[in-house]
């Protein structure tokens, strides 16, 4: 059955997320030893010829470690504040422990917006290839100082995913606090299995999913599979792993217990992996169940088929497409604003001249602008075509 993983020396390019609470003490701020002894595996890596990028989190929990700030949750400015003293301290960190292995580090500070527009997106993943390419390990992180509540990612476990689809790594390993996904969560189900293996992210999985487990990680289980839905569909593999031990790549090497996400067997195409892995659809689109067939089959969403047109977009941005029941089936580009898709939904194209006033697209968004969400089938464990 698992049969496609693959070992990290194999790899060509990996994308490693290291969590807060792996990386910081609440009470003595950094763990150098435990960095000294992730940059010795990250080393003996880059000596085997694979890519390595890091995601790194830890730059709130340090600033507000050297700020001496109190525990808990933290005011906006106060969490910027301290991300801007966590930062220099992380930088430098990094690029220190590597530099012990003639290693050079590259900050990468990214927001949301980075990698949901399409043109900034673009000049990210420009500016990280150019650094791989300079046998350069970029560390990357949100950028805290400036990323507000309603525009932020709010934890790496996606931002290491959309990082991932960005390079085209064949690997993603998020390591934690916890081994891997569990039927439930563990410190509150002493029954919970644990999974070794995931062939494809169904609903069930999903629902197995719990929430963060320390003060110093925003992220949990949830945004986990999150990410895992994000660099599976691009043709990415992905581990969750602990971090608890260290040279814990080299312990992911030699056995120690871990799941393993498949990568889809038909991965999207670059283009198609931007539009997956928005976060943030500006609008969704309810269609009826007609539709959703023909979106199965491989055609585009035509105006007929719409049934309801929610949020304020504009014409190039990324929506969802949901069906009847509220499930997310698909997410394309819109060919129309919000005003004129509500306009002609439900209309057929041929009606959209004489409502609009103009001969717009027969499509309300085109099948080479969609990107089908994964199958549904739990007990098959199987996928749909992911590119429509």
């Amino acid at each position: 059955m698992a049969t496609d993983r693959r070992p990290l020396a194999a790899c060509r390019r990996i994308v490693i997320k290291i969590g807060s609470a792996l990386l910081v003490d609440r009470k003595s701020g950094l763990k150098k030893a435990w960095l000294d002894a992730m940059c010795e595996d990250i080393a003996a890596l880059k000596a085997k010829g694979v890519e390595v990028l890091v995601v790194s989190s830890g730059a709130i929990a340090m600033g507000r470690t050297v700020l001496d700030l109190a525990s808990g949750a933290l005011k906006l400015e106060e969490s910027q504040a301290a991300a801007a003293v966590g930062q220099i301290a992380l930088a430098r960190a990094w690029s220190e422990s590597l530099s012990r292995h003639e290693i050079i580090a590259g900050q990468i500070l990214l927001t949301l917006g980075d990698t949901e527009e399409r043109r900034r997106y673009l000049n990210a993943r420009a500016t990280i290839s150019q650094l791989m390419k300079l046998k350069a390990v970029p560390v990357i992180n949100e950028n805290d100082t400036v990323a507000t509540t309603e525009i932020r990612y709010g934890d790496n476990d996606r931002l290491a995913a959309r990082v991932a689809t960005m390079v085209g790594a064949d690997l993603l390993v998020l390591l934690s606090d916890i081994d891997g996904l569990y039927t439930a969560p563990p410190h509150l189900d002493p029954n919970a299995e644990f999974l070794d293996y995931v062939a494809a992210i169904t609903p069930e999985i999903e629902a197995m999913a719990g929430g963060a487990a320390s003060e110093l990680s925003r992220g949990g289980m949830r945004t986990k599979i999150d990410a895992g839905k994000i660099a599976t569909s691009a043709g990415c593999a992905m581990i969750i792993a602990s971090g608890k031990v260290d040279h814990p790549l080299q312990a992911i090497i030699d056995g120690v217990r871990h799941s393993w996400f498949a990568p889809s067997a038909e991965p999207v195409t670059a283009r198609k992996t931007w539009i997956a892995g928005q976060l943030l659809p500006a609008g969704r689109l309810t269609v009826d169940e007609g539709a959703e067939r023909a979106l199965h089959s491989g055609k585009s969403l035509l105006p007929a088929g719409v049934r309801k047109v929610d949020g304020e977009f504009s014409r190039g941005d990324t929506v969802a497409i949901l069906s009847l029941a509220g499930r997310e089936i698909a997410r394309g580009l819109a060919g129309y604003d919000a005003q004129e898709a509500r306009q002609i939904a439900g209309k057929k194209s041929a009606e959209i001249s004489a409502i609009l006033g103009y001969s717009g697209r027969a499509a309300m968004i085109h099948r080479d602008d969609m990107v089908m969400s994964v199958a549904r089938n739990a007990k098959a464990g199987e996928k749909e075509k992911a590119d429509a």
